[in-house]
């Protein structure tokens, strides 16, 4: 297809290879932020490719995957209800949590349909005013405008039965807690091209300038991500940082205003626990305060639901880049997609399913 076919070239995918090797003089660590891109670097082989001396880490930059335990366990809860129709994309519904999972509320009789926009939603409870509607509103400041958009627009229509479980997480503040944790490898980032596009760049530059990390806006197809590597191997070699954008294609520095402004009218930025990882602060949106009755853990009273991770699960250490998924000794065996103990394993966007279907257990 062209447009795609484009940057998957594999006769320029050599040619960034060697200009790699070329380039690096000693070790480096790079960590990609999306799920998306580890999937396109594990699929791709682009990771066997690459010299030795550059190793590439996965970040946290799944939003299934980063949905914290206990708020799946709400999500089943609000989902038993026989007077909700419970909403969500189709990537929330097999995320384990304590006990069940969205699925299987589904399949003892609960109404939990999948989605493909939060807008469904919002018609959902245009049309059973009778049931209470809640859609799942995960991801990172991506779908954040979409989301705010279907909170306006139920209460510029009234809609007293709509309402959304909210787990939105911020980027840059991860960024921060990996890098400034006493047990950082990471010296440069691959930046998920999605979120610039909506955020643009202007956030990462305090961070690079802080731990002098360089940052590089990187798409998502196979050259998109290799010029990618090639620029923050070329960083560190010449000891530079700065952000620097190889997705030009899609990402300006200011982003997208406009989408910026809704989600600005609708949500606040609140601290936010991260599945695995743990508090990071300032790192989530809430709901702002007048548009707070339509917040589905308030409305159904499940703010004091928690949960306990395996002690099997190692999600925590793979999100931040402290260890590969085969390291972990669930892989394959106790955890797989069928049954998975941690969402990095059965999200779209999981690094453990990435390794899992493309063979990566070495």
């Amino acid at each position: 297809m062209r447009f795609v076919d484009e940057y998957r070239s594999e006769e320029d995918a050599r040619k960034f290879i060697q200009a790699i090797e070329k380039l690096v003089t000693r070790p480096w660590t790079v960590m990609e932020i999306c799920g998306g891109q580890t999937h396109t670097l594990v699929k791709s082989g682009i990771d066997r490719m690459l010299p030795e001396s550059i190793t590439l880490v996965h970040g946290p930059g799944c939003p299934v995957c980063v949905t914290p335990l206990e708020l799946i366990d709400k999500a089943v809860a609000i989902a038993r209800r026989p007077d909700v129709i419970f909403t969500s994309f189709g990537d929330m519904l097999r995320v384990p949590g304590s006990r069940s999972d969205l699925l299987s509320v589904k399949a003892a009789g609960g109404d939990v349909r999948m989605v493909y926009s939060p807008l469904d939603a919002v018609a959902l409870a245009l049309k059973h005013p009778e049931r209470q509607v809640v859609f799942f509103a995960v991801g990172f400041e991506t779908t954040a405008p979409g989301n705010a958009m279907a909170v306006w627009q139920a209460a510029k229509m009234g809609l007293s039965n709509f309402s959304i479980l909210c787990s939105h997480v911020l980027v840059p503040p991860a960024m921060e807690a990996i890098l400034g944790s006493p047990d950082n490898q990471v010296q440069s980032f691959l930046a998920a091209g999605h979120v610039c596009t909506v955020m643009g760049y202007r956030e990462y530059e305090p961070i690079t300038e802080k731990y002098r990390a360089p940052i590089i806006v990187t798409g998502f197809e196979p050259l998109d991500l290799l010029q990618g590597i090639f620029m923050a191997a070329a960083a560190l070699e010449e000891g530079r940082w700065g952000v620097e954008n190889q997705y030009v294609r899609s990402v300006s520095r200011d982003g997208n205003v406009p989408a910026q402004r809704q989600v600005a009218q609708i949500f606040e930025v609140s601290d936010r626990q991260w599945r695995g990882v743990g508090m990071i602060p300032k790192s989530g949106y809430r709901l702002r305060q007048e548009y707070a009755s339509f917040d589905a853990e308030h409305r159904f009273g499940v703010e004091a639901v928690t949960a306990i991770e395996s002690p099997l699960c190692i999600a925590g250490q793979i999100l931040q880049g402290l260890k590969k998924p085969h390291q972990c000794s669930a892989f394959g065996s106790v955890c797989t997609p069928e049954h998975p103990l941690g969402a990095p394993m059965v999200s779209s966007e999981g690094a453990c399913a990435a390794y899992y279907n493309y063979a990566r257990a070495m």
